[in-house]
């Protein structure tokens, strides 16, 4: 694809603004810098009839110049059409004085009237009445920098067009004309360089351009992932049956379904990559460990990898207790002798199942043979950790797990180079959880209601979304906070957050689950794996500061008993208007899946599993939300075409091919290229 630099007039300083805002340093990277909306510059009155504030352009003829008395004052350019007088204002002689008199013109930009004259501050566009083809009749507005002007876009993007090469259509020839999309030089130059509004089509076919791309380099890398040698894993079944008997429940529907496609990968001679997604306390552990068993039943290790330690432990209590062999437990506060125990007996074979954080796939740990790795929270890591923990074995399979509930959409995006399976039911037992909205202004009669519930015995958690104060965000600091309750409620007050040292963390959380402190006042930290079945209330400060699927995740810590269970949302008294739509949602269900979609609606995708936590992340051409349609029908598209051109050597095959080079999904071109 050709440099920016190659265009006239676009030397490096230019190319380093255009990267700011196209994102790139190639031409495919400009012609992909939509407008975000059209001047209409059509509209011409007479100097008699032009309107206040509308974007308009005059024919005129230049009359005079009135000079500035003083430095302030801006160059006044008088002008006629013979129906009146108007002033042209430029606080930059410079332009201005290139005006001859008697010079006819066009000129076009905003109309506004001061002391009942005419005038048009700093117009958009001067060009000579006999030239009027050097005026835009529509003109596209582009995101911009500092430094970055609209006529360097323009320019940028008017030899960018004429370079377009002819392309072959790499779409289905039903498909565009169901749709009757543009060509896709056509959509470009209707964006670009419109003559009339564009309406969506343009916009449209582009997006799904992209889309499309991107959903045949997700399936081809899925089906190669798969496809990749791996080996299948028989079991047989007894150690799942006495782990079964210890847990004393049956598998709920969604458990036997999710745990049957599971099987089936592990029995395949191909290697597994599956994510297995459940609502809050669906029973996604049980799953794990019976999948766990079935590799070590069939003569492999396994491994469960979480992203903090308070969640590995607690793990391994879970697997401790009903698995009928040895699980050891790797984190990095495990050091010394016993370290270099689990160390030799995971290179001997010896430990069959491991659980741990990160130090599950340093350097230094080996295993005798690693036949399935769990991964908990994947959103918590890297993919780089993901691929070192699956490289730790040669045919090792992959279960991937997400407390999280990831919209449809994400999971078309983001997560498509997995199968994915889903819970969709709770275990029994699981108490309802009432949840309720709170203003900040009504925090005494809030403690007025916890010391009643402390009375009565109830374990509660309150958690802040901050650790210390922060002066961009007037939020209620779980330091702070703990201080004021401890003063109300004395000694049955803990502290738990991620600054304290971990063994004081694990301290506070483990009083609380004896039941020696009633309120435990924490961060995030205890949004998972905390299991309290005696906690029974949840409040959260300041709750408009978090997440949707932190709030589902975080409510999920209560419920888990027999005991009635209530969730408090404490806010600020302005909440905005989006604000309160995501707080009455959870308040109104409790099904994280339609949280997780109407959240990703109200707020955006983001880097739902990384970082941001709004927008739309990678995404020039599409949005996953408003081209849901779309995305659906690209998935359904990419499935189709390589299911008959895996290869892609067919004439669409090959156009694909150009599509992907497009969008830079260069590692599924390059194994299309090796193939």
């Amino acid at each position: 694809m050709a440099p920016v630099t190659g265009l006239r007039g676009c030397g490096p300083s230019l190319a380093v603004l255009l990267a700011r805002v196209t994102g790139g340093t190639r031409v495919i990277d400009v012609l992909f810098h939509m407008p975000e909306s059209f001047v209409d510059r059509r509209l011409r009155p007479t100097i008699k009839g032009a309107q206040k504030g509308t974007v308009a352009t005059l024919e005129v003829e230049v009359v005079r110049h009135e000079a500035p008395a003083t430095p302030r004052q801006p160059w006044r350019v008088v002008v006629t059409d013979g129906t009146g007088f108007a002033e042209l204002v430029f606080f930059k002689p410079q332009r201005a004085q290139s005006l001859l008199a008697g010079t006819k013109l066009l000129v076009s930009g905003k109309v506004e009237l001061f002391a009942d004259r005419v005038t048009m501050p700093h117009p958009d566009h001067i060009v000579p009445a006999d030239q009027p083809e050097r005026l835009p009749a529509l003109e596209p507005v582009w995101p911009l920098t500092a430094g970055l002007f609209p006529s360097q876009v323009r320019s940028v993007l008017t030899q960018a067009l004429a370079l377009i090469p002819p392309l072959p259509e790499w779409h289905d020839a039903a498909l565009m004309r169901r749709e009757q999309w543009p060509a896709f030089a056509d959509a470009l130059r209707a964006l670009h360089a419109p003559v009339d509004y564009p309406g969506s089509k343009p916009r449209a076919r582009l997006a799904y351009d992209e889309l499309l791309a991107h959903q045949v380099a997700v399936a081809w890398m899925r089906s190669r992932e798969r496809g990749r040698p791996g080996r299948a894993l028989p079991g047989t079944g007894e150690m799942r049956t006495l782990a079964l008997g210890r847990f004393g429940h049956p598998l709920t529907a969604s458990q036997m379904s999710a745990l049957a496609e599971i099987d089936a990968d592990l029995a395949s001679p191909n290697k597994m990559l599956r994510l297995l997604q459940g609502d809050v306390g669906s029973g996604k552990t049980l799953v794990a460990a019976l999948a766990i068993l079935r590799a070590v039943e069939s003569g492999t290790q396994a491994a469960l990898m979480a992203p903090t330690e308070t969640l590995a432990r607690q793990h391994h209590r879970t697997l401790t207790q009903i698995c009928p062999v040895p699980v050891a437990l790797l984190t990095g506060s495990v050091k010394g002798v016993a370290r270099r125990n689990i160390l030799l007996g995971l290179q001997t074979g010896r430990i069959p199942i491991v659980i741990g954080t990160h130090a599950l796939f340093q350097e230094g740990v080996t295993y005798k043979d690693l036949g399935l790795a769990v991964i908990d929270e994947q959103h918590r890591f890297g993919v780089d950790q993901r691929l070192s923990m699956g490289g730790k074995g040669v045919t090792t399979d992959v279960l991937i797990m997400t407390a999280t509930p990831i919209p449809r959409t994400l999971l078309l995006t983001q997560w498509g180079e997995m199968m994915v399976s889903r819970l969709t039911e709770k275990p029994a037992g699981r108490t309802p959880i009432k949840t309720t909205l709170h203003s900040l202004s009504l925090f005494e009669d809030v403690l007025n209601a916890i010391a009643r519930a402390l009375d009565r015995g109830e374990r509660i958690y309150w958690v802040c979304p901050m650790v210390s104060e922060s002066e961009l965000l007037d939020v209620a600091a779980a330091e702070e906070r703990f201080h004021l309750l401890r003063q109300r409620f004395g000694n049955r007050v803990g502290l738990a957050h991620g600054r304290m040292d971990s063994d004081m963390r694990e301290g506070a959380i483990a009083s609380f689950a004896r039941g020696q402190t009633q309120l435990l006042v924490a961060t995030t930290v205890v949004e998972v794996g905390v299991d309290v079945p005696e906690a029974s209330v949840m409040v959260v400060d300041h709750a408009e500061r978090f997440g949707l699927a932190q709030l589902h995740q975080l409510r999920g810590r209560v419920g888990r008993g027999a005991a009635a269970s209530f969730c408090l949302l404490l806010h600020d008294d302005g909440l905005t208007e989006t604000a309160r739509r995501r707080l009455v949602l959870l308040r109104d269900t409790d099904d994280g899946f339609v949280i997780a979609d109407e959240d990703f609606r109200i707020r955006g995708g983001g880097d739902m599993l990384g970082k941001r936590q709004s927008g739309q992340p990678g995404w020039r051409l599409a949005d996953p939300v408003e081209h849901e349609g779309l995305l659906r029908m690209a998935n359904r598209d990419a499935a189709l075409l390589l299911e008959r051109d895996p290869t892609l050597t067919s004439d669409r095959g090959r156009a694909v091919r150009v599509l992907l080079q497009m969008f830079e999904r260069g590692a599924a071109l390059r194994t299309l290229q090796a193939g």
